[in-house]
Formats: C-alpha cells, structure tokens, sequence
C-alpha cells in the first residue's frame, strides 16, 4: 500500500512538473509574442518616417510605400544641410544642452548633498519650499514678466537660468547621498577635508549611476524643447533646431493656403523636409543614449530595492 502511494504520489509531481512545464512555455510564447507586436508598432513608424526622409518628391506625394520608397532622393537633406540657420540652430541646441546639463546637474547635486544633512538648520523649510514648486508654479504671464524683469528675453542664458532646479531630481540624489555611508565623511573630514572636498572627492564619484539619470534626462528635456523659445525669444539667431523644426511646419501650413496646385508641390517638398530636419535632430540623442544606458538603467533603480 505505501509503494502504491509513493509511486503514485510522483507520479502526480511530476505531471504537475508537466504542467508547469507546459504552462511556462505558453507563458514565455506569449510575451515574446506580445513583444514582438509592441516592437513592430514602435519601429515601423520610425522606419516610415526615416523612409520618407529619403523619399523624392513625386513619391512623398504618392504615399503608397510603408518601408521604402520607390523614388530615393536626397535633396530633402541637401536642402536642410545647406541651409545655413539650420547649423546655427544646431549649435544652440548642442550649446544649451551641454552647458544646460552639466549646470542643472551640477546645482541640483550641490543642493541635494546639502538638504541629505539631518543637522541642517532650516531643512524642513527648505525641502516643504521645493515640494511646492513641484505642484505649484507662477504660471505663463508671471513667469514672463519674471524673465523680462531679469533681462533674460532674447539672451542665450534664458535656456539655462530657469531650468537650474528641478525639485525631483533634488530627491533622487538626495536619496542616493543618504546610502552613502557616514564614515567616508567622517574619516575626511578628520584629515581636514572640507564639505566641498568631501562632495567632490566622495560623493560625487559614488553617485555616478544618480547622476547620468540626471543629466540624460534634463539632457532630453533641453534638446527637444521649443517652449522656451517660443516663448521668450524672438532673434531667430538664438533659435534651437527644435524651434527651427516648428517654423518650417508653419511656414508649409501658411503655404498651403495659397491654393490646391501649389499647395501640393509645396507640401511635398517641405513635408520632406521636415522629415528629414524630424530625422537630424533625434539622430542625437539616439546616440548618445547608449553610452549612459548602463548608468541609466542603474540610476533608474534607485531605491526599488531595500535590504
């Protein structure tokens, strides 16, 4: 009687184990499946666009090609990359998010290294300020009449100044630099180090995965704002690609209006480019994104997982 319990008792487990077995196949099957739809849907209108950038004009107008075209020209390129505003647009974009980047990072870390001070006098006060600029701003006009005030209308600075503080990143690195033991702090500052010495020396260098999170996310803020400029500029020279890219657009919707005939020669060719101009601005930030995907992913698991 035991035997016969035994063996059928095993075989029971592993039926069981056949099942699961079964089940985790059809489990894996769906997500590669589910995958597999999700990527199409995402790459398949980058392809297109990419496509149409290359696409000559007859074949714009045609539209019937989803991956390539029948026609391939360059002139939607050539017409972008003689164009001499685009390579000054490009070195606003390139100016601002490099100097943008390096000087939000850099005042947000010092900030947040300052407020992960228990001791601090006034933190409380400090951190309940910052919150309120998370969910409270001084809306369109006040905050016009602010940067008029300051002198920043039409001037390079006003990409940077404003956009110096971002409260969230402040928590983040101000969660991160709370991990960092107390010890390193001490022991440097026993050998006579500084506050700044300790930052630059200790917590800097431990926060690097923190720190790119930061910087790759103001970095693609700062590259495809247009707002900004929109809003406070008016001397095209200080125009970013992304506000060149929204002038082409309206300037082909204002041509359009000139009648049916022009408007389809005129459309096609400056629908090109704005493909292609669409094309040359994310080219960037696609590269760039892979060299900071290690710190990237690192930084965006901060604090999901406690011990």
């Amino acid at each position: 009687m035991e035997l016969g319990k035994k063996k059928q008792l095993s075989f029971s487990k592993s039926k069981s184990n056949v099942v699961q077995d079964k089940d985790s196949k059809i489990f894996n099957l769906v997500n590669v499946i589910l995958l597999l739809v999700f990527t199409v849907v995402i790459v398949v209108p980058i392809w297109n666009i990419v496509a149409s950038s290359f696409a000559s004009s007859t074949a714009l107008a045609e539209g019937n090609f989803i991956f390539w075209p029948s026609e391939i020209s360059f002139e939607n390129y050539n017409r972008v990359l003689k164009d001499p505003s685009i390579w000054r647009s490009l070195l606003v974009s390139v100016g601002k998010t490099v100097i943008g980047v390096l000087a939000h990072t850099l005042f947000c870390a010092i900030m947040a290294y300052a407020l992960s001070k228990r001791d601090l006098k006034g933190r409380t006060l400090y951190s309940t300020m910052g919150i309120i600029t998370m969910f409270f701003t001084g809306g369109m006009i006040p905050t016009y009449l602010l940067i008029k005030s300051l002198g920043l209308l039409n001037t390079f600075w006003v990409y940077i100044i404003p956009a110096l503080l971002s409260y969230y990143d402040v928590i983040i690195l101000m969660n991160f630099f709370r991990d960092v033991p107390v010890s390193l702090e001490e022991s440097a500052k026993i050998d006579g180090a500084s506050d700044w010495k300790v930052f630059t020396s200790i917590y800097a260098p431990l926060s690097k995965p923190a720190l790119a999170t930061i910087a790759l996310f103001h970095g693609v803020w700062q590259w495809n704002d247009f707002m900004t400029a929109k809003l406070y500029v008016t001397d095209k020279a200080l125009y970013p690609l992304q506000m060149k890219l929204y002038e082409i657009i309206t300037q082909s919707q204002a041509a359009s209006s000139q009648g049916l005939n022009a408007a389809l020669t005129i459309n096609t060719t400056s629908k090109g480019v704005q493909l292609a101009t669409i094309v040359i601005t994310t080219v960037p930030i696609i590269m760039i994104y892979p060299l900071l995907q290690r710190h990237f992913i690192s930084g965006m698991m901060l604090g999901a997982v406690k011990e």
